[in-house]
C-alpha cells in the first residue's frame, strides 16, 4: 500500500514538473499527489507550498536585471505582499482543516479557470506594452500604486492560502496599475512569487505543517518530470497540454468534491 501510494506521490510530481516545464499549472498535479498520498489537505498545502519555493527563487534569479529601476514598485508591493501571505498562512493553518478541505474544490477550479484564460489575460497585458516606451517605465500614478497595493494584497492572501495560480494574477494586476513591459513586469511577479511563497513556507514550518520525508521525495520526481520528461512533453502542441491540463484540474475538481461533501 506505501508503495503504491509513493508511487502516485511520484507520478504528481514528475507530472507537475514535465507541465510546469512547457505550459504551467503543475501545482494542481503535485497537490493532489499529496492529497491522494493520504496527508490532510492543510498539510498537503503546506507541502506543496514548500516544494515550490526553490522554483520561484530560480526564476527570480533568471530575470534580476529586469528588476532594474524598479525598486520603488517593489518597495511599495513589498509589505502588502508579506503581511498578505503571512494572513493566508495564518487563516489555512488555524481554521478546522474541514474548513480547507471543504474549499479546495472551488480553489483548485478557481485556478484551473485563471489558466485556462491564462492566454487571454497575458495578451491583454502585452497590448500595454507600447513600441513608443520600449523601456516600460512610464510613471505608475499614486493612485496606480494604491490600487496595485490592494490587489497584490488579495492575490498573496489567496498565495499563501492556497497559492496555484498567482502568476497570472500578479501579471494582471501590474498591467492594470500601469506598467507596460512584459518582462519587467515578469521580473517582478517572480520575486513576490518568492515572497508569498517563502513567507508562508517559513510559517508552516515553524507551525510543523511540511512533511519533510514526503516534500524531498517529491520535489526529486519534479526535478525528473522537468528536466528529463520535459524535453518530450515539448513536443505536444502547447495548446494540446493547456486544455489537458485544464480537463485534469476540472476532474480533480470534481474528485475534491466528492472527497468532501459526498464521502464525509
Amino acid at each position: 500500500m506505501d508503495i503504491l501510494r509513493l508511487t502516485v506521490v511520484a507520478l504528481g510530481a514528475m507530472t507537475g514538473g514535465a507541465v510546469n516545464s512547457v505550459a504551467g499549472g503543475g501545482t494542481v498535479f503535485n497537490f493532489t499527489g499529496l492529497v491522494a498520498y493520504g496527508l490532510p489537505t492543510v498539510n498537503a498545502n503546506a507541502t506543496n507550498a514548500t516544494s515550490l519555493a526553490p522554483g520561484s527563487l530560480g526564476a527570480a534569479v533568471a530575470m534580476r536585471h529586469e528588476l532594474r529601476g524598479q525598486l520603488r514598485t517593489l518597495l511599495i508591493l513589498l509589505v502588502p505582499t508579506m503581511i498578505g501571505s503571512l494572513l493566508g498562512a495564518f487563516v489555512v493553518a488555524n481554521l478546522p482543516e474541514l474548513i480547507f478541505r471543504r474549499a479546495v474544490p472551488f480553489l483548485v477550479l478557481f485556478a484551473t479557470v485563471v489558466f485556462a484564460l491564462r492566454n487571454r489575460l497575458t495578451r491583454w497585458a502585452k497590448r500595454h506594452e507600447s513600441a513608443a516606451n520600449p523601456a516600460g517605465v512610464r510613471e505608475i500614478t499614486p493612485l496606480g500604486y494604491a490600487l496595485g497595493a490592494g490587489l497584490q494584497f488579495m492575490i498573496s492572501f489567496y498565495g499563501g492560502y492556497f497559492g496555484a495560480g498567482i502568476g497570472i494574477l500578479m501579471l494582471t494586476s501590474l498591467s492594470v496599475i500601469g506598467m507596460t513591459s512584459i518582462h519587467k513586469m515578469n521580473a517582478i511577479k517572480n520575486l513576490l512569487a518568492v515572497v508569498i511563497n517563502g513567507t508562508s513556507t517559513v510559517y508552516f514550518i515553524r507551525q510543523g505543517l511540511v512533511a519533510w520525508p514526503i516534500v524531498l521525495y517529491a520535489a526529486v520526481f519534479a526535478i525528473v518530470g522537468g528536466y528529463g520528461l520535459g524535453r518530450y512533453a515539448r513536443r505536444i502542441n502547447p495548446e494540446h497540454m493547456r486544455w489537458g491540463v485544464v480537463v485534469a484540474g476540472i476532474v480533480v475538481s470534481i474528485w475534491m468534491f466528492v472527497r468532501s461533501y459526498l464521502l464525509t
